[in-house]
């Protein structure tokens, strides 16, 4: 199974109450089915359907559907960068919209401050599973997708590095005693970060894909 990571920018900031009662949420749509979208992949509804109303009953229903601030490159939702608590994820149409309340945490005060500073941020659900391509070149999801998490909040989601992504989306993830490890690419994803640090990444993009799909 791939790392699927899917942004979307037009969410809203919504404050309720007043004083200490006074609470931050983020609202929009997290989720979008049967359609193909930017990245060229497409959602089947009862694929949605299925895995939001298991996600809905593991985890919002529990208080345990969370989120992180920025995009971690695995599923796994680190309990240290957790920014949010997503309390309602509604289908609407072919969308499910969704509402995420900003908790008092590190990450969360993080987001409180870049917000009131007027930072435009978005959101991007995290997932894995399976993809085929069809005929016109779609990348259609497999019925094993899974959720790790509805929305994290990012920064200029509709500008992502496209070859970064990639790299993190090209990962392959396999169930290993009950837990998802990465099986590749592990070394390139090192090698990037440590670019990144560095300033350095677009020098050597061409040399980082070449020993990605020396990988494959």
């Amino acid at each position: 199974m791939k790392l699927i990571t899917e942004e979307i920018s037009k969410v809203e900031f919504v404050v309720e109450g007043k004083g200490r009662a006074q609470r931050m949420f983020i609202e929009g749509v997290f989720l979008q089915g049967d359609i193909k979208n930017r990245n060229g992949r497409m959602y089947p509804m009862c694929t949605l359907e299925k895995e939001v109303g298991r996600y809905n009953e593991s985890f919002v229903s529990k208080g345990r559907a969370l989120g992180e601030l920025g995009h971690p490159d695995g599923p796994t939702v680190n309990l240290d960068r957790v920014s949010h608590k997503i309390v309602s994820l509604t289908k609407e149409g072919s969308n499910f919209r969704g509402k995420a309340q900003i908790l008092d945490t590190p990450m969360g005060k993080i987001a409180k401050s870049l917000i009131g500073e007027g930072v435009m941020l978005g959101v991007s659900s995290r997932g894995v599973g399976s993809l085929r391509t069809t005929n016109e070149g779609h990348k259609v999801v497999g019925e094993d997708f899974m959720l790790a998490t509805a929305a994290d909040i990012v920064a200029d989601p509709s500008a992502p590095d496209a070859f970064v992504s990639g790299i993190m989306e090209g990962k392959e993830w396999v169930w290993d005693g009950g837990i998802l490890r990465e099986q590749l690419a592990e070394r390139t994803q090192k090698r990037i970060n440590t670019l990144v640090d560095q300033k350095v990444l677009e020098e050597h993009k061409l040399d980082l894909f070449n020993e990605f799909l020396s990988n494959l």
